[in-house]
């Protein structure tokens, strides 16, 4: 199993919005940065963990767990042109962006902010918190993971 981060603007769709989804499950579509949808594409398998990120929230912080359960998936938005993510140039024979789906896991009893994470000793070294890492999908340590799961009130993971 591998760990992931996966960053949402909350305006755009939030862990409440997640929560509110009938069977708990979406896709993460919309994402149009190459690096980010190979993550998605080679790197997730069914099965492995996702922390839920707000990032645009003051501050941002880490809101819940969520698990991969479908992959390979073409993102449909990319096919409707009255979507801000259509892509002309991407054909539902030849689909540029690939996305996952992800179903809700659980809530973190206490979220965890920015400047937490910023702070804990062992997480130096994580990818969200290195100067100009904006991608919207993120691998995550399983160390990095036992401790921010800790920071967030989870027993055990």
């Amino acid at each position: 199993m591998k760990y992931w981060l996966l960053k949402s603007d909350p305006e755009s769709f939030s862990w409440r919005d997640l929560e509110k989804v009938p069977g708990k499950k979406t896709i993460w579509d919309g994402v149009r940065n190459y690096q980010a949808r190979n993550l998605l594409r080679d790197g997730m398998s069914v099965g492995d963990l996702a922390f839920f990120y707000h990032s645009q929230e003051e501050p941002p912080r880490v809101m819940g767990i969520v698990r991969v359960t479908k992959t390979g998936l073409a993102d449909p938005t990319q096919f409707d042109p009255k979507s801000k993510y259509y892509d002309d140039g991407s054909s539902p024979g030849d689909p540029r962006w690939i996305t996952v789906e992800i179903a809700l896991e659980r809530a973190l009893p206490e979220p965890v902010p920015l400047p937490v994470l910023r702070g804990a000793p062992g997480l130096e070294e994580m990818v969200l918190l290195r100067r100009g890492s904006r991608l919207s999908v993120q691998p995550v340590t399983e160390k990095e993971w036992k401790i921010v799961s800790k920071l967030g009130g989870m027993k055990g993971r």
